[in-house]
Order: C-alpha cells, then sequence, then structure tokens
C-alpha cells in the first residue's frame, strides 16, 4: 500500500527497504534489459550469415532455414509464455530464456552440418528469445503500471532498438576480428552477466513486494488468486484463440501484423547486411546502417507511446506501415557500396516505424478483447508478426537464390506494407475513456 506517499517514493516493504523510486520503474528498466539481449541476439543472425556460409560452405538456404525456423518458434512460443507466466512466474521464466540462449550461441561454435544451425539458433534460441519476446514485456507493463502504460511499452518497444544500436555493430566488429564463433561466446556471456540482475529484481506482481501497480489507488489492489496449472495455462492460450480468432478485430490485428513481421525482421533484420554485402558495402558499415535504425526507433518507439495515449490507434498504424512501404519501394535504387545520404534518409524512415506499430496494436488489442484476454490475445497477434517475419525470410532468400538479387523482395515487401496501411482503416475505433467489451 502507498498510506498516502507519492507513487514515485513507495517502499517496497517486503524486503524492508527503500527504493528510490517506484520499483516499476526498476523493473520496467531490467525488463528492458532482457528485451533488450533478447532482440539483438535473434537478429544478429544476419551479421553471421556470409561469414558462416564462408567458413563452413553452406548456401544462403541452408542459412536462411535457421533464420526463417527461429523467427517462426519466437513467435509461435510468444502466446503460450504469455499463458505460462502465470504459472511459472515473470523471474523464472526470463532467466530460464537467458539460459536456453546462451545454450544455444554456444552449441553454434562447435556445429558441422546445417542441422546443427537450425537445431542451436532456430529452435532453442528461437524458444529462450520468444519466451521473452515483445508479449512478455506487455504483460510486466501491464501488471506493474496503471498510469504511463502507453508510454513505458513505448519505452520498452525501444529495447529492439537500443540491442540493434549497441551489439550489432559490435557483433560485426567480433566477426571481422576474430571471427563468427566470438560473436556466438559474447551474446553467451551477456546472458550469464544478465541471469543474476533478473534474479535479484524481477518480482511477478507489485503485491509481491508490498505494492500497488504505479499510479493505482487502493481500489486497485489485485487479487491474489492461485496459479493455474501449466496445463490450465497453456489450455487458456488456446481457448483464448478459439474465442478471438475467428473475429474481425484479431483477423485485421494479425494479418497487419503478419505484414509487420515481413516487413522488419522478415527481410531487413535477416536479409539487409546479406543485400549490402552483394552490392559492395562491408558488413561493419552495413551494421552502422542498422544501428540508425535503432536510433531513430528509441524516437519513434516512445513517440509512438506517447502518441498513442491521445491519437487514434487506427490512424498511426496507416502512417506507419504506409511511410515504410514507401522506403521499402526505395531500396533497390538507393543501395549502393556507400552511404550516400538517400540511403541514410530511408533507414531512418525504418527506424522511426519499425517498432511504433507496438504500442497502438497492444491498446487496439486491449480495446477489442478486454483486460482480461487482451494480453494473450495479443500473444497470437505477436506469433502472427513472427510467422510473418519466419516465411519472409525464407522467401526473400529464396528470391534471392534464384534472381541473384534481392530487387523483388524489396519490392514485394514494400507492397505489403502500402497493404497494411489501407487494412489498418477497417480496424475498430478504440473510445477513450469508456470500457470496452470484449467480444
Amino acid at each position: 500500500m502507498t498510506n498516502g506517499r507519492t507513487p514515485d517514493r513507495v517502499a517496497a516493504s517486503a524486503p524492508g527497504r527503500r527504493w528510490p523510486v517506484h520499483r516499476a520503474w526498476i523493473v520496467a528498466g531490467v525488463t528492458f534489459l532482457v528485451l533488450l539481449a533478447s532482440a539483438a541476439f535473434r537478429a544478429s543472425l544476419g551479421v553471421l550469415l556470409v561469414p558462416i556460409e564462408e567458413d563452413l560452405g553452406w548456401s544462403r538456404t541452408d542459412t536462411s532455414i535457421a533464420v526463417s525456423l527461429n523467427l517462426v518458434v519466437y513467435g509461435l512460443a510468444a502466446p503460450f509464455a504469455a499463458a505460462l507466466l502465470e504459472r511459472i512466474g515473470v523471474r523464472r521464466t526470463a532467466v530460464s530464456a537467458l539460459i536456453l540462449i546462451a545454450v544455444g550461441c554456444l552449441i553454434t561454435t562447435v556445429m558441422v552440418a546445417p542441422w546443427h544451425l537450425w537445431a542451436a539458433w532456430g529452435v532453442v534460441i528461437g524458444i529462450g528469445t520468444g519466451s521473452v519476446a515483445l508479449v512478455f514485456g506487455a504483460i510486466v507493463v501491464s501488471r506493474w503500471f496503471v498510469a504511463r502504460r502507453g508510454l513505458v511499452i513505448g519505452i520498452i518497444g525501444a529495447a529492439w532498438a537500443t540491442g540493434q544500436l549497441i551489439f550489432l555493430p559490435l557483433l560485426a566488429a567480433a566477426v571481422e576480428a576474430f571471427g563468427w564463433r566470438s560473436a556466438s561466446l559474447l551474446i553467451a556471456g551477456w546472458c550469464a552477466v544478465l541471469v543474476p540482475l533478473v534474479a535479484v529484481v524481477l518480482r511477478d506482481r507489485p503485491a509481491d513486494v508490498g505494492l500497488l501497480p504505479y499510479g493505482a489507488g487502493p481500489d486497485d489492489v489485485e487479487d491474489a488468486t492461485p496459479p493455474p496449472s501449466a496445463r490450465a495455462a497453456i489450455a487458456r492460450a488456446v481457448t483464448v484463440l478459439r474465442e478471438v480468432g475467428l473475429t474481425r478485430p484479431f483477423l485485421l490485428l494479425a494479418g497487419t501484423f503478419f505484414i509487420c513481421g515481413w516487413t522488419t525482421n522478415g527481410i531487413i533484420s535477416s536479409h539487409f547486411v546479406p543485400a549490402a554485402h552483394d552490392h559492395g558495402m562491408s558488413a561493419t558499415v552495413a551494421a552502422g546502417l542498422l544501428a540508425v535504425v535503432g536510433i531513430f526507433d528509441i524516437v519513434g518507439t516512445i513517440g509512438s507511446g506517447w502518441l498513442t495515449d491521445r491519437v487514434d490507434p487506427r490512424l498511426l498504424l496507416v502512417a506507419y506501415y504506409g511511410l515504410r512501404g514507401l522506403a521499402l519501394l526505395a531500396v533497390p535504387a538507393i543501395m549502393g557500396p556507400g552511404v550516400e545520404p538517400p540511403i541514410l534518409v530511408v533507414v531512418a524512415l525504418f527506424g522511426l516505424d519499425w517498432v511504433a506499430t507496438v504500442p497502438p496494436t497492444v491498446i487496439l488489442c486491449r480495446a477489442a478483447f478486454g483486460a482480461e484476454r487482451g494480453g494473450i490475445a495479443f500473444g497470437w497477434v505477436f506469433a502472427s508478426h513472427m510467422v510473418g517475419a519466419g516465411v519472409a525470410a525464407a522467401v526473400s532468400g529464396a528470391m534471392r537464390s534464384v534472381s541473384g538479387s534481392y530487387t523483388s523482395a524489396w519490392l514485394l515487401a514494400g507492397g505489403l506494407a502500402i497493404a497494411a496501411a489501407a487494412a489498418s482503416l477497417a480496424l475498430p475505433r478504440v473510445r477513450r475513456g469508456v470500457p470496452q467489451p470484449a467480444v
């Protein structure tokens, strides 16, 4: 309980010590670091594709299968992770996921056949990163925050951008200096560093440390019901999908987020560096351009969280997908061996609306399906995002293998983004300040 104190100065009564700010912000910060690591490491295979192919003699199809598996497993893990969080808890989920990522990276250092990469990066790391994906962050925020929820979701979403900003140029430099296996070892080491921090700071709910969520009043105390069994949690995820899966809002949200995954993780994260390599650009320079995407995405995602609290989320999605489509259509004409102003403009557009789609999509899910089912429904919408990314990774790699160029892949992605912008107008309107019925 807050006992009349301001939300920023609530003490964590359970451990008997005071925190300088409301503990929700500390939890959000650690959650940001976990998502930062997860997203950066999942995307890092784009930097490793060419070095692995050259070192082990594998084809682009071989490595693209690993990328595709990773994205699909990553996405399909999300809705079940959302349900299982109710059983095993936030802290144990995060610790287990970090251990899986570290183990998967260590396996890649001794692999000798393509299926080893598919199993380690596609399945093991896919499950680990999927368990602490954006759905994980959205659930943590919904439990720990009442006020500033849209803003914090935007900040958490920016973890993807910061991960690229910090890690991809570092990993690319490590690959050039010490070989691609050094990058796998760096990832495993960072996961090991995060495990004790997560264990100390993260808790499942504010009530576990004697607090209310940030911005909550005395009437907002959570009902301390026992967690469901693992079987019940998984059944709950399937039940929610059965209840909402054929509704118009879900089909529109899942369809547009499928395209979101296609046009971000599927082609840019996975194939931008190899595509730049085709044009004579070094991996370090290409990774630096993705870091520029990261810089602008920090601004775009946090700004999107702020806007989502004030502007019709449907109109935000129209703008985001439309701008992304134009940027993708421009890539074949401006990609070259050097960094010219047009490519900087395009990567800035990529950044501004990359994860900016997340806050309005989360709010639209909550509005359409209610607070109780909204988190799990978003888990399935996010699964659609990553399935789209996985399909795009495989299709884009196949297009390049057949034609020797990524041009058709960029044009296809741009056209799909324009289609998503048009479809966003058909989403149901959010009525501000009015309780939303579950459909």
